[in-house]
């Protein structure tokens, strides 16, 4: 582990020195899980809900880090991370289908998010748009069909509530509009990435109808009745951790 002066003091991550490549996740066990996929893993931080791992996949350096659950903690992850050395980060999480046709467990891999996330309103004006890196969309889909992998591509809506409440929110529009899911960090991720000239990208597995009761085919979803712990989503968060690796992989080479 890093000793307190030599790491960053939101995250603990070494102040230096990390690889270029890293996939982000919000769970600090989903990280570990993604670690255990690696050769020679070494977990390099854990401080709240930032878990921190380094290791080795097919001959690239990567690291795996948990950002937890909403953006305005998690861009301070990508913050922490870049300052360490971080390039390119891909996001691998759990989103809420809201287009026709997407499954529990198939991969949405996202080429740009509404900007609902609760922080980078604060930080650049609103016109301004949370976009993926071409590159990290096309390693990903890319990943992804050599994996036999169902997947969607399309644009997400990240919003800082997860439980609805009491005001309006556009979701038929949105859903008309043709957004495939619904998750709460990708667009800060986007935005950091963008305004630091680093690269990014995100693919979401679908666990289930978003907390709001848009349908898409399936039955509607209530959040009472929500259960992202099914073997369905489990084997896809542990197939989208080998693309979103494998994406990585490919994004290094083409650095070469």
């Amino acid at each position: 582990m890093t000793s307190p002066t030599d790491a960053l003091p939101i995250t603990r991550v070494p102040r230096t020195g990390l690889p270029a490549q890293a996939v982000v996740v919000g769970d600090p066990g989903r990280a570990a899980a993604v670690a255990e996929l690696l050769s020679d893993a070494k977990e390099v931080s854990y401080h709240r809900e930032y878990r921190t791992f380094t290791g080795t996949w097919q001959g690239t350096e990567v690291v795996v880090s948990s950002h937890g659950v909403g953006a305005p903690g998690a861009i301070l992850l990508f913050q922490e991370l870049a300052e360490a050395g971080v390039r390119t980060m891909l996001r691998l999480g759990t989103a809420g289908a809201i287009r026709p046709g997407i499954r529990d467990g198939d991969l949405v891999i996202a080429d740009a998010a509404v900007r609902d996330d609760g922080v980078t309103q604060q930080l650049i004006p609103a016109e301004y748009p949370a976009f993926s890196a071409p590159e990290a969309v096309i390693a990903l889909e890319r990943a992804a069909r050599a994996a036999g992998a169902p997947h969607h591509r399309g644009v997400v809506w990240t919003r800082a509530a997860f439980q609805p409440g009491f005001l309006p929110l556009p979701g038929e529009a949105y859903a008309a509009a043709g957004i495939a899911a619904i998750e709460m960090e990708l667009s800060a991720l986007y935005v950091f990435a963008s305004t630091h000239g680093l690269t990014a990208g995100g693919a979401l597995v679908v666990d289930g109808a978003n907390a709001d009761e848009l349908v898409a085919e399936e039955a509607p979803f209530s959040t009472s009745g929500y259960d992202p712990h099914r073997d369905v989503v489990a084997q896809g968060v542990d197939r989208g951790a080998r693309i979103a690796l494998d994406a990585l992989r490919l994004l290094a080479a083409a650095e070469h």
